[in-house]
């Protein structure tokens, strides 16, 4: 122990007692006394003037080596997605539940006044009462042979297998009262307009189907597929594999701007997309691998959420050398990725 050192801990053992010094005091300097011992004690090893002391244990260690791993590339991604364009499909409960309410409203509200809507004695009044006939006088178009105000008015729930309830039942309904089965004839009466005898403009298109030609003939570019679902563009890779479209950060670029970067680099700008927020929604890592004795940095990539509005990908020119692209919903995303990839991602794809 050197004389500094032991004249530090005689003066903390002396104003230890101190009534006019705090403990805060008294334990830096106690702590500055313990430094002061370690400094010199490692002083000894190598003095600055004179010989070099050789210590046989320490010399017999092995040298120390750095055994920390190849740096990771930090890489910008994009879940580029296009939102459902329809509501989902209902189940076979809810469409009962929601035609049982239809029907309790017919019970509950005021009863239909004909004259009200349609004046007496005019093609419109006879258009009414030719449809009200076809369906047993009742108002309702879609609500089937249910009579409100009669004795059973109650009786409003359908049973097992009916599919009155059906949306296919509903549209045929209301496209079949949209036609006019009554007009005005040459000297002013109303005249009866028989099936298939409709005029041209008197036509009524029927409201498209819930699935598209892509569906049908299983066009993975097309955006117009899947319309209750989510889609989200996949790449590929020189290797085969599928992904997200993902590039290294350049520069003192951002995610964001990152992001931005690799939409363009990647599906070219023919394309009206946002790119949501600047903070990553999810992220995936590669640790560093060894191909024939060369080592291979590892990979971070953290991907940020992005919209499609517009457009259509092109992959001519890109400058990541992909070779093909598909806009796919949440399964197929998990049939196309790796099962690493995918555990990495689930988190981040819509349930539907």
């Amino acid at each position: 122990m050197t004389a500094s050192s032991r004249g530090s801990r005689a003066a903390a053992s002396l104003i230890r007692g101190h009534p006019r010094v705090c403990s805060d005091c008294i334990n830096y300097i106690t702590k500055a006394s313990t430094r002061r011992s370690y400094a010199v004690a490692a002083s000894t090893f190598k003095p600055a003037d004179g010989p070099t002391i050789h210590h046989p244990n320490i010399d017999a260690l092995p040298p120390v080596t750095s055994s920390a791993a190849p740096e990771y590339k930090t890489k910008a991604g994009i879940l580029l997605s296009r939102p459902p364009l329809l509501t989902r499909t209902l189940t076979p409960f809810e469409k009962a539940f929601f035609f049982y309410q239809k029907r309790l409203n017919e019970r509950l509200a005021v009863p239909f006044s004909r004259y009200f809507y349609f004046k007496k004695d005019t093609p419109a009044d006879a258009d009414w009462k030719l449809k009200a006939k076809e369906r047993g006088g009742v108002p309702a178009r879609e609500l089937g042979g249910y009579q409100a105000y009669g004795k059973l008015g109650w009786n409003d729930e359908i049973l097992m297998g009916d599919t009155t309830s059906e949306t296919e039942h509903a549209i045929e309904a209301l496209v079949k009262d949209s036609q006019l089965r009554a007009v005005e004839g040459k000297d002013g009466a109303s005249v009866e307009v028989k099936p298939g005898e409709e005029a041209e403009d008197n036509k009524i298109e029927k409201p498209l189907k819930r699935y598209t030609r892509a569906d049908v003939r299983k066009d993975f570019r097309r955006l117009d597929r899947k319309l209750e679902r989510t889609l989200y563009l996949l790449v590929q890779r020189k290797n085969g594999g599928w992904g997200f479209p993902a590039g290294e950060l350049a520069g003192r670029e951002n995610l964001h701007q990152a992001a931005e970067r690799v939409i363009v680099q990647t599906a070219g700008v023919n394309m009206n997309t946002w790119v949501v927020g600047h903070v990553p929604i999810g992220h995936y890592v590669m640790k560093p691998r060894t191909d024939k004795t060369v080592e291979i940095a590892g990979e971070k990539t953290f991907f940020m959420k992005g919209r499609i509005m517009a457009g259509q990908a092109n992959l001519e020119g890109n400058q990541f050398g992909l070779s093909d692209f598909r806009w796919a919903t949440r399964e197929e995303v998990e049939r196309l990725v790796s099962p690493k990839y995918y555990s990495y991602v689930r988190n981040m794809l819509a349930d539907r």
